[in-house]
C-alpha cells in the first residue's frame, strides 16, 4: 500500500462551534483565514456489510460510488489504533457532498448496542436534504427502512431556526441513524431551492445544529467565512460554520 494513501483516510467534519467557542475574543477574524486544515474529507462511518451498505446507499438514496479501495499496514493500523486492522473504504456521493463506508475485513468490531438512543454520547447522525418529503417517505417506506421516529414531523414554530422545517429519522442497514429534511422557503441553503428533478438533494451539516436551535451557517470563500466569524464572536451561545474548502486546497 502506498503511504500516500492513508492521507485521505483522515476525515473531517467541519464544525466550528467548539472553536468558536474556544478561540481568543480579542484574536483578529483574519487570523482564523490561516488554519492547519488542509484538506476536509467526507463523514466515515463504519459498516458490516460494503456490498449490503452500497446497494442501500446508492439504489435507495441515490448515492453515486466513487471510489473503492482496500488499506492495510502500519499506518492504517496507528490511525484507526486497531491492531491488524485492514480495511475497504468506498466512498459515494450525494450532489456536492459525500460520505466513506469503511468495512473492517480484519478484525471485525461490535455492532451498534440495539438500545441506542439520541442522548447516547457516542449517536451521531447525517442529515439528508429532499426536495418532496412526501414522495421520499413513501421510498424509504418501500424499501421497509427502520423507523426512528414515528414519520415525518414538522418541527415547531417555537425554534425559529427550525420552525417549519418537516423532519424524518430512519436507519441504515448497520442501525447508523439518518435523517431526511425539506426545508420551507424561508429556510436552508438557496442551492436545497434549486430547480432540480432530484429527489435526495445532498448532506447539509448545518441543518443538524439548526433542529437543536444552535445557530449555523454554510461558507464557501474567505469573505463569507470572516462575516460569518464575526457575528459569532458578537452574540451569546454556540455557533457553527461549515466550511466548503476548494476542491485540491
Amino acid at each position: 500500500m502506498r503511504r500516500s494513501c492513508v492521507r485521505w483516510l483522515l476525515t473531517l467534519t467541519v464544525c466550528f462551534a467548539a472553536v468558536i467557542a474556544s478561540y481568543p475574543q480579542s484574536a483578529a477574524p483574519s487570523q482564523a483565514q490561516s488554519s492547519f486544515v488542509q484538506a476536509v474529507g467526507p463523514i466515515q462511518m463504519t459498516v458490516s456489510d460494503m456490498d449490503r451498505a452500497v446497494g442501500f446507499y446508492s439504489q435507495v438514496l441515490t448515492f453515486e460510488k466513487i471510489s473503492d479501495t482496500e488499506v492495510y499496514g502500519d499506518e492504517v493500523e496507528q490511525l484507526f489504533g486497531v491492531f491488524g486492522a485492514r480495511v475497504r473504504l468506498v466512498r459515494m456521493r450525494l450532489g456536492n457532498e459525500s460520505i466513506e463506508l469503511a468495512q473492517f475485513l480484519a478484525p471485525r468490531g461490535r455492532p451498534i448496542p440495539v438500545d441506542s438512543r439520541s442522548n447516547d454520547l457516542w449517536f451521531q447522525h447525517i442529515a439528508i436534504i429532499v426536495s418532496d418529503m412526501d414522495r421520499a417517505y413513501a421510498i424509504l417506506r418501500r424499501n421497509r427502512v427502520e423507523h426512528a421516529s414515528s414519520g415525518p414531523q414538522l418541527l415547531p414554530d417555537w425554534n425559529k431556526n427550525a420552525g417549519g422545517i418537516r423532519a424524518f429519522y430512519f436507519k441504515d442497514p448497520d442501525d447508523h441513524p439518518l435523517e431526511i429534511l425539506q426545508f420551507p422557503t424561508d429556510k436552508g441553503n438557496p442551492k436545497w431551492h434549486q430547480p432540480s428533478d432530484r429527489l435526495f438533494l445532498g448532506i447539509d451539516h448545518t441543518a443538524i445544529a439548526r433542529g437543536f436551535g444552535v445557530d449555523a451557517v454554510r461558507v464557501s470563500t474567505a469573505d463569507e467565512l470572516v462575516a460569518a466569524l464575526r457575528r459569532a464572536y458578537a452574540e451569546p451561545g454556540p455557533h457553527l460554520i461549515d466550511a466548503i474548502l476548494p476542491a485540491g486546497l
